[in-house]
């Protein structure tokens, strides 16, 4: 590999923690990389948050902290503006999930709508995401997936999803801000994967702006790719896409199981391993169609993509090449390659305590069983300490 190994540089990497912030996050990491103790916890806090004990304080003060930017946008300004002195952007999430009605749909659009209101005046916020299913009703992305006909009523709700799909679409084209929209379950993805294209096809007319999600866990992804490749240069529009490994394992290899349709999550961590970076070879031969962001906390796929970009003479700071990484988690791929210049973001969730509860709770569970990233931040945390201790 002929890119210079930056990852293990821990001083640029932690550079914006205090000591007692190095302190909490060698203690977190640490109760994370124990499995029945994070099982006990996820337990403790769903009954406590239930049944209203005063646990907020404690947990705003620990892992919310760590992982999340604040309760609310405004809330999260002083992470963003410190971040943006390192050269990381943010991607402001507003993670609350599960809910059902048309009035929490509606605000969970008015949200984005007011940050992409936000990016306007940042520099720092150069791009905006959303769930599918925080505009619209699982069960709808389903049914529509499986090829169903839906209910008048349902038509009607689906064309709301719609009309807040494109309302976020449209202002990031006006603001000239890129909108990434995660992907979801399988039996969902049909359906909000056709809606992006649509998305696709109305504003990424000069260059992307609308950015759909591939999860390379899925070994159907390369495929996708290709055709919607076909079909964006037969019709003239940009691609844009994010790539990620995905979220989702257990439980898309448990429901195919258990109804008996082949999984379609690849065979081993090495066939993901591989889908991934062939995405990014091919993403990256197609530049001048498809733009990227890299959602990885991988280091060996970051260095295949600075390896890919140096290759083909690329800038570090070319427009169409994004790293993203989640806020609290491997910032030592994210400031080492903003130290080099490269365009990097960090997702930063946000959103009432109680609410983001169930993100907090599967980045728990994900640092849990992933071999090795809690091992990997449990070293670079303690090598920084020592590293400040001998100055």
């Amino acid at each position: 590999m002929s890119v210079e190994r930056i990852f293990d540089n821990t001083e640029v990497a932690f550079a914006l923690k205090s000591d007692s912030e190095l302190e909490r996050a060698y203690f977190l990491f640490k109760m994370i990389s124990i499995e029945p103790l994070v099982r006990i916890g996820t337990a403790a806090t769903n009954f406590a948050i239930k049944a209203h004990l005063p646990v907020e304080g404690l947990i705003r003060a620990t892992v919310f902290d760590h992982f999340c930017g604040g309760v609310s946008e405004n809330d999260c300004l002083p992470v963003i503006n410190k971040m943006y002195e390192k050269g990381v952007s943010s991607v402001l999430d507003f993670s609350v999930e599960g809910k059902e009605s048309e009035k929490e749909f509606d605000n969970a659009r008015d949200v984005v709508l007011k940050i992409m209101e936000f990016s306007k005046e940042l520099k720092a916020i150069p791009i905006a995401v959303f769930k599918p299913t925080g505009f619209g009703r699982f069960y709808l992305y389903e049914k529509i997936g499986k090829g169903e006909t839906l209910t008048s009523a349902e038509q009607e709700e689906w064309n709301k999803v719609i009309g807040r799909y494109d309302a976020v679409c449209k202002k990031a084209k006006d603001y000239n801000i890129a909108v990434l929209i995660d992907a979801e379950e399988s039996w969902m993805q049909d359906a909000a994967d056709a809606l992006v294209t649509d998305m696709m096809k109305k504003y990424n007319t000069e260059k992307p702006v609308v950015y759909n999600t591939l999860q390379m866990y899925r070994h159907d992804r390369m495929d996708f790719l290709r055709k919607e490749h076909d079909k964006a240069k037969k019709e003239g529009y940009k691609l844009g896409y994010k790539i990620v490994r995905g979220a989702y394992m257990e439980k898309e290899n448990e429901r195919a199981e258990e109804k008996g349709y082949p999984t379609p999550i690849c065979a081993s961590k090495l066939a993901t391993d591989e889908n991934f970076n062939d995405c990014l070879n091919y993403i990256l031969e197609h530049l001048e169609d498809i733009s990227l962001f890299a959602g990885t906390h991988n280091e060996e796929s970051s260095y295949i993509l600075m390896d890919l970009m140096k290759q083909k003479g690329l800038k570090h700071n070319d427009s169409r090449v994004w790293f993203g990484q989640l806020y609290g988690m491997s910032d030592h791929i994210s400031f080492n390659l903003s130290n080099l210049g490269y365009n990097v973001a960090k997702y930063i969730p946000f959103g009432p305590v109680k609410d983001v509860m169930p993100y907090l709770i599967r980045r728990a569970e994900e640092n849990t069983s992933v071999a090795g990233q809690t091992g990997r931040e449990l070293n670079l945390l303690s090598k920084e300490k020592k590293r400040r201790k001998t100055l």
